[in-house]
């Protein structure tokens, strides 16, 4: 692995008003994030190759939407089951950063909260096997919500566990290898859903034995975070209520307006995702929904963002994460125009790797940039700020989309999602410039 330079920081004691006990103290925290690098990379990169694999079967714009269509024959239970998953991300976000930013080790926290997300998953498996259609279609709504709860919860913390263990200038490359690696194997895993699960009726419910493949594969990546080896920052956050961090937000936002600029595109672009629970119904209606059509588009969808994630990845360490959003925003934006023209297997099949490039940067690249824009103490209100403003974006849009594609069609819905993208991409081209050049110490 290339360790590079030691250290990002340009910032010195008498430009930060450290003592010169806090400089040592800094340095040795960082001496000690440069240890354990090998190990700390290895322990992340296993946990999200399996983790992400996993999880991308139930949050891929595939299976959880044909699943809960089949279950209602609705538009808008789909909109409604998707939309329950993200609306529990938004409550719990600011939640889990409460729950961590006073700890000097996050990690057990971290495990605890991970296997109640697993739990979701494994009850939306369970409740395919066990249920009638009606019950299981208000299960699986209960358990998506379940999900997103802790979902929520677990994303501020394992970003900011990553922000503490891994340098800034090799981010962009774990990430993007963790997902390319994740997304080769959740490709061929998908394939697999689709032809021998879902077609197959495997173990008497397809969609129910792919829920519980996500669960193993899950239940694995967890596993790995056992070799973490967690460094002890110099000072964190006093603890304090919930409540009183709340009152503080507004001051946070109001102290730094390029930040506000970047929540307000991170929501446009989210409320974007109106139409993705209706990509897979929409080429359904073109070309049918079988089994291995349905693997085939998951697997274009997933690869995509495998291959891409690499690129995403180098771009992002070289260059910077806000051209990666720019480049994916836009990459979304044009897939998803295209998809109004394709009336083939194989054209649909480019189009969802369009989708898949796209949404796979986007993902990436806030997920990265946010840690760019402050210091290490309140970096995990601000990536609970982010997840909150994009999850009630998530929730509002499948409802939304549900309804518009319900009362007038597709089509509008696709439309709607491109503008919100447009705005997205403008709003950082214009108003938002490269975090990492800022003078902080991370």
């Amino acid at each position: 692995m290339d360790q590079g330079p030691t250290s990002t920081a340009t910032s010195t004691p008498a430009s930060t008003g450290w003592t010169a006990e806090r400089e040592a103290a800094e340095e040795a925290y960082h001496a000690q994030v440069e240890t354990n690098l090998r190990r700390n990379f290895a322990a992340n990169l296993a946990h999200g190759l399996l983790g992400q694999t996993g999880f991308r079967l139930v949050t891929a714009p595939t299976f959880v939407p044909a699943y809960i269509y089949l279950l209602s024959g609705s538009e808008f239970a789909v909109g409604l089951a998707l939309a329950s998953q993200w609306l529990g991300n938004a409550l719990s976000s600011t939640l889990g950063a409460t729950l961590v930013e006073h700890r000097k080790r996050v990690l057990p926290m971290g495990m605890l909260i991970g296997w109640g997300m697993r739990g979701g998953v494994l009850g939306l498996a369970l409740s395919g096997y066990f249920l009638p259609p009606h019950w299981a279609l208000i299960f699986a709504c209960v358990f998506l919500l379940m999900f997103g709860l802790f979902n929520g919860i677990q994303s501020v913390i394992f970003n900011y566990l990553m922000a503490k263990v891994i340098p800034l200038r090799l981010r962009g490359r774990l990430t993007g290898f963790r997902n390319f690696a994740a997304g080769l194997t959740a490709s061929g895993v998908a394939y697999i859903g689709g032809k021998y699960f879902v077609e197959a009726n495997a173990l008497g419910n397809g969609y129910a034995t792919t829920f519980l493949a996500a669960f193993v594969l899950t239940s694995l990546g967890l596993s790995m975070l056992i070799m973490v080896r967690e460094p002890e920052p110099p000072e964190v956050r006093a603890r304090t209520s919930f409540a009183l961090r709340m009152r503080e937000i507004p001051g946070l936002l109001r102290a730094d307006r390029e930040l506000l600029r970047f929540y307000i595109a991170c929501s446009a672009a989210a409320l974007g995702t109106l139409a993705v629970p209706f990509y897979i119904l929409y080429a359904g209606r073109t070309i049918g929904l079988s089994g291995t059509n349905l693997g085939v588009l998951s697997t274009a969808f997933l690869l995509s963002q495998t291959g891409t994630n690499l690129i995403w990845g180098w771009l992002a360490d070289r260059i910077g994460n806000r051209i990666v959003f720019l480049l994916s925003i836009g990459t979304w934006a044009l897939s998803t125009l295209l998809l109004m023209e394709a009336n083939s297997l194989w054209a649909l099949a480019a189009v969802f790797a369009g989708l898949g490039a796209g949404q796979g940067g986007f993902q990436n690249s806030t997920q990265n940039m946010i840690l760019e824009f402050g210091s290490r103490e309140d970096l995990p209100m601000r990536i609970a700020m982010m997840n909150t403003a994009v999850s009630f974006m998530n929730a509002a849009g499948p409802l939304l989309g549900g309804f518009i594609a319900h009362g007038a069609s597709f089509v509008v819905v696709f439309w709607i999602s491109t503008l919100m993208l447009v705005t997205a991409f403008a709003m950082v081209f214009f108003f938002v410039n490269e975090p990492r050049k800022r003078n902080l110490y991370r």
